[in-house]
């Protein structure tokens, strides 16, 4: 009897033991599993990442397949790397046929709209007004800068970092809003964390373009859009969103755009109604384009309603630049000297001190003394005039940084984390 006793006593302990085990090891796998993303200091952040979260989750639902564990036959979702391939998968059924008629173009068109998720309002950009509000009302922002992302997520890179770096850089005390749907998210959040983690204000924002341009002309525009019957052209309809959100927001809240491939060099804190030239006459110094790939405004500034009113009356799809960087100089050119419109167009030194066709040149790395020379001398002439470099992210995005190039030393002088330079 004793020794049954004793084994009964032996098999309650055990089970007790294994209780205690199994609770200490779920205990420590959801601590591992918190602090690994880390903990989000701001309540309002945190609150909108977990409804993120959810959102995310019922929206790869539909896309997602199970499969099993070869362990023990537990269901377990698809890797993040599947998820990635998914995503690519989706965005890429979203560019425009080719080399069809325009009746063909338009019915593409009809059948692929609920997929635009920029047109759908959900339970983020039902917020939209409410959080860029309380972004810069609970931030004392010595600049406001906006910026778009409508690629996914995963595509934004180092060197899009990078001209978040050189922005904080001179701007400790600025603030900067993402507009975007993909960055609005969990991973977004994790690519945004080390400037956060270094107490710089940013925030990612998922848009209402509905909201945006309410009472514009472009209004209209996106209701016809919208519905299906009007063209979007064989440009990728996100880049001409991008085009209308940047002059939407800046006329609804003022401050600076900047695109996500330009490394800032000088304080805008002293800039305003500015745009500037990419080019000029070497004989007349008239300008002859502009670009929209930096902005600074005042909100309800008339030059931008012009910019939106000739968007929505002029849009073409199949034109590349047409919705941008030669709707701006279409306007301006009207405009220049009338009444009424106050408004700086700064010279290419500004903000394009370089072109696109020799961009390249600013990411080799020197081969001998002239070259050497000439590196240093264009360092001293940027830290000058020029308030920053756009790098024409179309003609530069697979060349490498190299050692000793004007883009290694313009980086590390204003760089605030400084990693991956030569891999970005």
């Amino acid at each position: 009897m004793r020794s049954v006793s004793h084994k009964m006593l032996d098999y309650r302990l055990l089970g007790h033991a294994k209780t205690i085990i199994l609770f200490i090891i779920t205990v420590a796998a959801m601590f591992s599993i918190f602090s690994a993303d880390g903990i989000v200091s701001q309540v309002h952040l945190q609150s909108s990442a977990i409804e993120i979260e959810v959102s995310e989750v019922f929206q790869i639902h539909t896309t997602e397949r199970r499969i099993k564990s070869t362990v023990a036959g537990i269901p377990l979702r698809i890797t993040e790397q599947e998820i990635k391939e998914v995503r690519s998968a989706n965005q890429n059924s979203l560019n425009p046929p080719l080399n069809v008629t325009e009746e063909e173009r338009i019915e593409w068109f009809r059948k692929k709209l609920p997929e635009f998720e920029i047109f759908t309002s959900n339970n983020l950009s039902r917020k939209f007004h409410r959080r860029i509000q309380e972004f810069f009302n609970n931030n004392k922002c010595e600049v406001q800068f906006f910026m778009t992302w409508i690629s996914p997520a995963e595509s934004f890179g180092r060197r899009d970092f990078l001209a978040m770096e050189s922005l904080f850089k001179l701007h400790p005390h600025g603030c900067l809003v993402i507009l975007s749907g993909t960055l609005d998210s969990m991973q977004g959040y994790r690519i945004l964390k080390p400037l956060l983690d270094r107490g710089f204000k940013v925030s990612a924002v998922t848009p209402d373009l509905a909201f945006l341009v309410k009472n514009t002309p472009a209004e209209s525009w996106l209701h016809e859009m919208k519905s299906g019957n009007k063209d979007p052209g064989e440009i990728p309809l996100a880049q001409n969103l991008s085009n209308l959100i940047r002059l939407a927001t800046l006329f609804k809240y003022g401050g600076v755009y900047l695109d996500t491939d330009f490394i800032v060099l000088k304080s805008f804190a002293g800039l305003s109604n500015s745009i500037g030239a990419q080019s000029i006459d070497m004989v007349s110094k008239n300008w002859t384009r502009l670009n929209n790939a930096v902005l600074v405004f005042d909100s309800n500034h008339p030059l931008l309603f012009k910019f939106i009113q000739e968007f929505a009356a002029t849009f073409d799809g199949n034109k590349w630049g047409h919705n941008g960087p030669y709707l701006v100089s279409r306007v301006v050119e009207r405009v220049a000297g009338r009444p009424g419109y106050n408004f700086t167009v700064m010279p290419p030194m500004a903000f394009y001190p370089v072109d696109w066709i020799r961009i390249g040149g600013f990411f080799r790395k020197p081969e001998n003394r002239a070259d050497s020379r000439w590196v240093k001398a264009k360092l001293l002439q940027l830290s000058g005039e020029t308030y920053g470099v756009h790098l024409w992210n179309r003609q530069s995005s697979r060349i490498r940084i190299e050692e000793g190039s004007v883009m290694a030393g313009l980086i590390y002088d204003h760089c605030v984390i400084c990693k991956y330079v030569y891999s970005s």
